[in-house]
């Protein structure tokens, strides 16, 4: 009796001596997308999740982009509510905007305890058990009717979702090959600069003369039946996979260690003359049935070491890539987004403008816009890096998928040029919205390509590698976001929006040409460092990617 299983667990694609360069030459016969071959290998087990269906895998990601949205969403959205919360609760409004920016700390420092215990207890628990929190969280704060209630509402809730831009990333690796990468990121990515619009729904609630609890009162309702979604589609991902491969001469045995972990795994089942999907049920596990991966816990992984998974996590300052990611995301989190929600409702009600205060969320529109003239391109990087390794032999490098931000790199700051314009010169409302989609729809990119590029580049653990993405760049945005806008109004339009965001995001945005450039350079010599020694000792299989 045969097992089925849905992708090819024949292929010869390996990693070359240094992270981020992977020979996908196929040989006759194995399955190719792209003109590559699958990478990581998949395991010939039913129940390894880069053999699952595509239905699975989707509704996996499709619960990772909802969660990202509404944590985003229920962090942000509050703001247009800030007048409101200091009358009632009888605070100054820098004390009100506390509501928005404190909660946003949190929600970078829940990763540093959340991500090493999805680690240890698995992923499926974590994420159930901080959607818990979350829910909790929001209706609380729906019915909190003092100042301190609604402050701590708003952190438990900041807490538990703040594993929703950690989870979905790592998801993302465990469960697609490397050639869907880009794409998926892309989704999750739109998740997440969605959930940036949640000021547009707050501000139409009140536009409609309801009470701010009504906005948590939805989030909740959405909240709980996410939370069902969850625990029926979104299985435990963490899975120890060994690869069986025969040795050939396409193979590359520059990694000692690996090649020799390959070769004790090779099995029988490729001396067969089964179909290569095809292998003895005698052999394998048999797939988990429904009630099994319905079950809510996981194994605990008693070696995984959770204390020091939170130090080492800081080591990954260290790796430019990572550095990169965390800059980008800072940058355009605290400079752009809050530079728009802050000065956009500002402007906007006062003259020549003069439009209701209810209306000034109406600048997430304009990201909305940006985002969807993006959607066409969520493939390009991919499709990009595949063109790139079919010209170089099949060799892929990491840096492949860069070359889509060129464009961007300018776009962007062409965007906070033109904002910044506006603003100073009370330009037609319209410009302000040219000005947000321009600086939106590239930041998707740069969200989305950085963040692929740092995952495919360095490949120890990535879960200490994502603690330290979101905690760096919450941390720059709460730090950023504190004073922009008293910068701004001190200083001038011009002066700051153009004069310094624009000039940090161009230079930050142009880092990409001394990655395409010397990236394969920067990740040998980095490779050769104590920090590379450190990660290699302490990489947990299942997690190189």
């Amino acid at each position: 009796m045969a097992t089925k299983v849905t992708h090819d667990f024949h292929s010869h694609a390996h990693e070359e001596g240094v992270a981020g360069t992977v020979n996908l030459k196929a040989q006759e016969g194995e399955e190719t997308h792209y003109g590559q071959a699958l990478y990581p290998v998949p395991s010939a087990d039913p129940n390894d999740p880069l053999q699952w269906s595509g239905f699975k895998k989707g509704m996996i990601l499709l619960c990772c982009c909802l969660y990202s949205f509404l944590g985003n969403s229920t962090l942000i959205g509050p703001s247009v509510y800030i007048g409101l919360w200091s009358g009632e609760f009888g605070v100054d409004p820098n004390t009100a905007a506390g509501l928005v920016n404190y909660p946003n700390l949190v929600f970078g420092l829940g990763s540093l305890f959340l991500v090493p215990l999805y680690r240890k207890i698995g992923r499926r628990p974590v994420m159930l058990g901080s959607m818990i929190f979350y829910t909790v969280g929001v209706i609380a704060a729906s019915q909190a009717t003092t100042f301190s209630g609604l402050m701590a509402a708003r952190v438990v809730h900041a807490f538990g979702s703040g594993v929703c831009e950690a989870l979905p990333v790592q998801l993302v690796n465990d469960i697609f090959f490397l050639h869907e990468r880009g794409k998926k990121l892309g989704w999750y990515t739109i998740g997440l600069c969605l959930g940036a619009t949640g000021p547009l729904f707050s501000g139409f609630m009140l536009a409609g003369g309801y009470s701010w609890r009504l906005f948590f009162y939805v989030e909740f309702a959405f909240a709980g039946a996410l939370l069902i979604l969850a625990f029926f589609f979104v299985e435990e991902t963490k899975y120890n996979r060994v690869v069986a491969i025969v040795p050939s001469p396409v193979a590359n045995t520059t990694d000692t260690h690996l090649d020799q972990e390959k070769a004790e795994a090779t099995t029988e089942e490729h001396a067969s003359s089964e179909s290569p999907r095809d292998v003895s049920a005698a052999s394998l596990p048999p797939r988990k049935t429904f009630a099994q991966q319905l079950k809510p816990w996981s194994t605990v992984d008693h070696d995984s070491e959770f204390f020091m998974m939170m130090a080492r996590a800081f080591t990954y300052l260290l790796v430019p890539s990572t550095f990169w990611v965390i800059t980008t995301y800072g940058i355009y989190i605290g400079l752009c987004g809050f530079a728009f929600n802050f000065v956009f409702p500002l402007k906007i009600v006062a003259p020549p403008y003069n439009w209701p205060q209810t209306n000034s969320g109406l600048n997430s529109i304009a990201s909305i816009i940006g985002f969807a003239l993006a959607l066409p391109l969520l493939p390009a990087s991919d499709q990009l890096a595949a063109y790139l390794t079919k010209r170089n032999n099949g060799i892929r490098e990491s840096e492949m998928r860069l070359g889509i931000l060129l464009i961007p790199a300018l776009v962007a700051p062409a965007g906070q040029t033109l904002f910044g314009v506006a603003a100073a010169q009370d330009l037609h409302w319209m410009t302000y919205f040219v000005a947000i989609a321009m600086t939106q729809w590239a930041g998707y990119f740069y969200f989305t390509v950085t963040l692929a590029y740092a995952v495919d580049s360095y490949t120890a653990n990535l879960s200490e590698m994502l603690i330290m993405m979101n905690l760096g760049k919450q941390l720059i945005s709460f730090g950023l976001s504190v004073e922009v806008l008293d910068w701004i109004l001190e200083n001038g339009y011009v002066k700051v929006i153009i004069g310094a965001f624009m000039t940090v995001m161009l230079v930050n945005n142009l880092v990409v040409i001394i990655f395409m450039v010397w990236g394969k350079r920067i990740r040998v010599a980095v490779s050769k460092t104590w920090l590379a020694r450190l990660h290699a000792r302490t990489a947990v299989r299942g997690e190189m990617h």
